[in-house]
């Protein structure tokens, strides 16, 4: 069962992506819990080969452990409710040289395996692309760094606005939308499964994401402010991945599900849908914008000069009034059963499309990410519905 040379290319390529962000830190730093309710960065540095080992070598091959802590320590992230804050110290982690032994190891020990082909290959796919998830997640820790944390790369582009931006709904007719994937067709997730066609009435859709600006005036109605924003005196800042800049005014905002929707009601509106966003996609001439890592942060919203809904794809995930739950058909991965149904649970919404530290895999139109409606960290922008 041997296993072309695309995959071992696209794993190399998955770890020097993850293996770069560790360099944006200062020393001291993989101790540091950026966000509070996820674990410190030195949980990350030990996590992904702890995934590599647990699937591949442990979980498909039935290898013997040889650091069978480290295996278990490493093993799973954390998504606890609001209230529920870890209480772990520094002290309670490993240092960063016995990480570097055990990823040293494992990486080895995977790398043999693939030469041998002996592992289904969707395993393979699923090791890269949970990489490639969490160079999107380190992205979000290290957005919440304190700038002298970090050391920025120096190909850093520069940071553009734009005039303003006109907004413009457009009109949907009634159709299906296709949500889902076939089977037999490729890797996907396995809440991406199965296809299915749901039938949608006609609505209209804004040609573009909510802009900072817009979201600025509801701010000044009384609304709190997102995450990303910084109040200097009377001036609005926003937190840029290595800086804080006065709030570009065309940029998509960033925002919590709950402010997305407190949002669209205020305007006299809703968040479209999954089916509402895939109805609108169908056919739509936008291509991808600022995803896979091109930027660390967005560009202004109509950058990309589309004729029909821009940036669909690109420049920020988008939040949906869906709430994660599985698709017709949907049979939990044997190897991995709690990778989606573990957040069947009424408290996740669905997101689609992608943003500036999307890697490029993730664009494809079945792909479904999710979060509680109230986590504010992640790259998550907006657009309004009139049904």
């Amino acid at each position: 069962m041997q296993r072309g040379p695309h995959l071992s290319e696209a794993l190399a390529a998955a770890r020097n992506r993850t293996d770069q962000l560790f360099t944006l830190l200062v020393p001291d730093a993989l101790y540091d819990r950026p966000i509070p309710e996820r674990h410190r960065l030195i949980f990350y540095l030990g996590h992904l080969e702890a995934f590599d080992w647990n699937q591949i070598c442990r979980g498909a091959l039935a290898m013997p452990s040889f650091n069978p802590e480290f295996d278990k320590l490493f093993e799973f992230g954390i998504d606890p409710p609001a209230g529920q804050l870890p209480s772990d110290q520094p002290s309670d982690w490993p240092s960063p040289d016995e990480i570097l032994r055990y990823n040293k190891r494992v990486r080895a020990a995977i790398d043999l395996a693939l030469e041998q082909g002996q592992v289904p290959e969707q395993l393979w796919h699923v090791v890269i692309e949970h990489r490639l998830m969490h160079a999107e997640t380190l992205a979000y820790l290290l957005h919440n760094l304190p700038a002298d944390r970090k050391i920025a790369p120096p190909d850093m582009k520069i940071l553009t606005d734009s005039d303003s931006v006109v907004p413009k709904m457009i009109e949907v007719p009634a159709g299906e939308a296709v949500l889902g994937r076939k089977r037999g067709n490729g890797f996907g997730w396995d809440n991406e499964f199965d296809e299915h066609a749901v039938s949608t009435p006609p609505f209209a859709m804004s040609k573009y994401k909510v802009t900072n600006g817009e979201y600025l005036d509801f701010v000044r109605a009384g609304a709190d402010a997102p995450h990303f924003w910084l109040l200097k005196g009377n001036d609005w800042f926003q937190r840029t991945m290595f800086g804080v800049v006065p709030l570009p005014l065309t940029w998509p905002v960033y925002v919590t599900q709950q402010e997305a929707t407190a949002y669209a009601m205020w305007t006299g509106k809703d968040l479209p849908s999954e089916a509402q966003f895939h109805r609108a996609a169908h056919g739509s001439p936008d291509r991808p914008q600022n995803c896979d890592f091109q930027t660390w942060d967005p560009v202004p919203v109509s950058s990309n000069n589309s004729s029909g809904f821009s940036q669909l794809v690109g420049n920020g995930w988008e939040w949906t009034s869906t709430v994660f739950q599985p698709f017709p058909g949907f049979e939990p991965f044997p190897f991995y059963p709690g990778y989606s149904a573990n957040f069947f649970d009424g408290d996740h919404y669905v997101l689609k499309g992608a943003s500036p530290r999307t890697a490029a895999c993730f664009l494809r139109r079945s792909f479904r990410n999710w979060f509680r409606p109230d986590y504010p960290y992640l790259y998550a922008s907006f657009r309004c519905v009139e049904n």
